[in-house]
């Protein structure tokens, strides 16, 4: 073996979780720009100045596209490349795959920039992307799964850390949701249509949209969770065997969850019903994770006092905690009866994608990013502004979006005693304009705390050269 050989197979590969590390914060930006632009446009519907590729219709599928897949899909893969080489002690399963599942999904995420603008979609949420696009995600993930579980299989270490378990259960879940949700017939090279009709295709749809939820945006976070958490706060993991019970739990349960988005619908009862069950029973496990999250800060308390790192992540923790608390009481039917198409839901989504997957992700940057370089954090002062900013925005965010949801969800069902509605439409839409408002002031705070870190860590990292990280070398047996 030459030395050149030598010198890699003993270093990890910090160079794809940089390039991911530092994308989820362009991205970031990205996203959430595009996210104040077309909440303002819902408050001064005049901001889309008649051009077609700036309302809102074609707009926010690119923000949803940017924030779940572009920002928190390269979260998942950089961090997920970093804590399996780190558990695992070894170096990527292939350099070669996880520079293409790299590569591959920056021309996914620029080919939905380009496409979702011009009105190419397949009208699914979450899925808007016409096949060609779906058929590169496919490869891309079939090549980060190669990545990752050839990670595992060469580990040194024999156990297998729960975060991986995590990480293995969301990239196995997503290929699946998504290979099977894309099935579609091409009539032309941006146009086709689903293999399923009818009330079948909302199933699968939905199948796939809560569970993108349930494995990319919660089971795939948990991974990072179980190992920045612990890191972050210099301790164990609060109970291992509770982690272990917890990772079964969710991925038994929330697979079912789906059809909770059906109510009231040509769904049948019985399948609402099981939605609605099983989003109940998911509270269990979704509680029990937050708890050894949290409670992993045992002994280390006043850290919080101190660590503004650590304060997101742990904020994050409780979010999740109060998102999945939201979750299964929205899925039951009389709370549903009120709160469907009402901002209500939008508050609830925001309160997990920006108080949840968002703050961990932005805790795990400010650990991750400053090690691949070898640096100190530029200035903690600058986390701290940028935790209070960003807290005041979700705040405001979701409390406006739960103001507004629950009034429309009243106005709506109001009637006279005549039988008539005592609202028209349009007097709901006149009553949620100040909360459209303050909504769009929220998410300009959260956007404002992103560019903060971004300028911190940028000044954290200029001048400095990446890391080369060397692989411990096991001991020799007796």
């Amino acid at each position: 073996m030459s030395s050149a050989a030598s010198a890699t197979a003993q270093t990890y590969n910090y160079k794809v979780v940089r390039q991911f590390a530092i994308m989820t914060i362009v991205w970031g930006i990205v996203g959430m720009l595009v996210g104040v632009y077309i909440a303002a446009e819902l408050a001064w519907p005049q901001l889309n100045f008649d051009i077609p590729w700036l309302t809102f219709s074609r707009l926010r599928p690119l923000h949803t596209n940017a924030v779940i897949f572009a920002f928190g899909g390269s979260a998942l893969i950089g961090t997920s490349y970093y804590v399996a080489q780190r558990t695992c002690h070894v170096r990527l399963f292939s350099d070669t795959l996880a520079a293409f599942t790299f590569w591959g999904w920056q021309l996914v995420i620029v080919a939905a920039a380009v496409t979702l603008p011009l009105g190419y979609t397949q009208s699914k949420e979450y899925a808007e992307l016409e096949w060609p696009i779906d058929v590169l995600i496919a490869l891309v993930w079939i090549a980060y799964a190669v990545v990752f579980f050839g990670t595992l299989a060469r580990r040194r270490i024999k156990h297998i850390y729960v975060a991986n378990w995590f990480y293995a259960g969301f990239i196995l879940a997503i290929a699946m949701l998504h290979i099977v949700n894309s099935m579609v017939i091409p009539v032309s090279f941006l146009k086709s249509y689903s293999v399923y009709a009818g009330v079948q295709d909302a199933m699968v749809q939905w199948w796939y949209g809560h569970n993108a939820v349930g494995f990319l945006l919660t089971a795939g976070f948990l991974g990072m969770m179980y190992y920045f958490v612990p890191k972050q706060a210099g301790r164990p993991v609060y109970s291992y065997r509770l982690s272990v019970v917890h990772f079964w739990a969710l991925i038994f349960t929330y697979i079912w969850a789906g059809p909770h988005h059906l109510h009231y619908s040509a769904l049948p009862d019985w399948a609402q019903s099981i939605g609605m069950a099983m989003s109940l029973v998911l509270l269990a496990p979704s509680w029990g994770g937050m708890i050894n999250g949290i409670m992993t800060l045992s002994g280390a308390w006043e850290k919080l006092r101190t660590d503004p790192v650590l304060r997101f992540l742990i904020v994050s923790v409780s979010f999740y905690g109060m998102s999945t608390f939201e979750g299964p009481m929205m899925s039951i039917k009389t709370v549903n009866a009120l709160s469907h198409y009402t901002d209500w839901t939008i508050g609830h989504v925001h309160s997990g994608a920006l108080g949840w997957v968002a703050l961990v992700t932005l805790g795990s940057m400010y650990y991750l990013i400053p090690r691949l370089y070898g640096r100190e954090l530029y200035s903690l002062r600058l986390v701290e502004l940028h935790f209070w900013v960003s807290t005041i925005g979700i705040v405001l965010y979701i409390t406006s979006m739960w103001v507004s949801g629950i009034m429309q969800g009243l106005m709506w069902r109001a009637v006279n005693t005549d039988g008539t509605l005592t609202y028209s439409f349009v007097e709901s839409v006149q009553a949620m304009h100040p909360y459209y408002i303050i909504r769009t002031v929220g998410g300009a705070f959260f956007l404002l705390g992103t560019v903060i870190m971004a300028y911190n860590l940028w000044k954290t990292v200029a001048g400095a050269k990446p890391v080369q990280a060397l692989i411990p070398v096991p001991a020799p047996a007796h």
